[in-house]
């Protein structure tokens, strides 16, 4: 029973050491576009052209983009550019051999990578939010790329010609933990070149890929959230039905 009770307690600390041991970048709430036909398509487009060179989505087919208000024809003009089929799945040419030598790793497959990000720091969809905005020129890194959310991450800035190249920087400060060491902290974004977008367009841009890629999680999640109304608001009639049927048949008896 003891050894028991020390196994809980373990386990107990185990989600705590991990948010400790990630990274601490506070997240930006994402805005909210769920239900935005406009913002979801522009989204998908967005997907395509930057990330499904490298990513995959294979739990997606291009045809569930229907959902979404786009055509057959839409898809076909608009979507596939290497020869695929409107009914085939999302995935790119890219080989796993290639991907790990160019990227030291295979980039992950983005199907539920909303869902997956979710922490007690944020939602899925404000982790990826904040991840594609704060990308900064780093020269050590293989890529030439560092991200503030994601330190040290393996994927280049594929977003850099819409939003610009920018440094971060930082000021030394002494650790509040042990004052004899030296902490590097984080002030700021410094513009080094313009991107085709301003900032304000550039995070418009992200707002709409980010909510493809939550929707994408989860496709039905609007006709989810309906149906869950429609059968709180039947709950609700149901129990006041009952109740007052209750109440009349007992009112005779004493």
């Amino acid at each position: 029973m003891k050894l028991l009770k020390k196994i809980i307690a373990v386990l107990a600390f185990v989600p705590a050491l991990a948010m400790a041991s990630g990274a601490t970048f506070p997240l930006d709430r994402a805005p909210d576009r769920s239900t935005d036909m406009a913002a979801l398509q522009n989204g998908a487009k967005l997907f395509v052209n930057y990330c499904l060179n490298c990513h995959s989505a294979s739990a997606m087919r291009y045809n569930r983009l229907k959902d979404i208000g786009l055509t057959d024809d839409q898809i076909k003009q608009n979507l596939l550019f290497t020869g695929e089929k409107v009914g085939d799945l999302m995935k790119n040419t890219m080989s796993a051999k290639d991907a790990k030598t160019w990227f030291g790793a295979v980039p992950p497959d983005l199907s539920v990578i909303a869902r997956a990000r979710a922490s007690e720091a944020g939602s899925g969809a404000d982790w990826l939010y904040t991840y594609l905005r704060t990308y900064y020129k780093d020269d050590s890194r293989p890529t030439g790329w560092n991200n503030m959310v994601f330190p040290n991450v393996g994927m280049p800035h594929v977003l850099w010609e819409l939003q610009g190249v920018r440094d971060a920087k930082f000021v030394e400060e002494k650790d509040p933990h042990d004052a004899s060491k030296t902490v590097h902290k984080f002030v700021g974004f410094e513009k080094v070149t313009d991107g085709s977008l301003d900032q304000a367009a550039y995070d418009n841009q992200v707002g709409d890929l980010v909510a493809y890629l939550q929707w994408m999680g989860e496709p039905a999640q609007n006709t989810r959230k309906r149906l869950g109304v429609v059968v709180l608001i039947f709950m609700a009639l149901l129990a006041t039905l009952a109740w007052r049927l209750n109440a009349s048949y007992w009112k005779e008896v004493k």
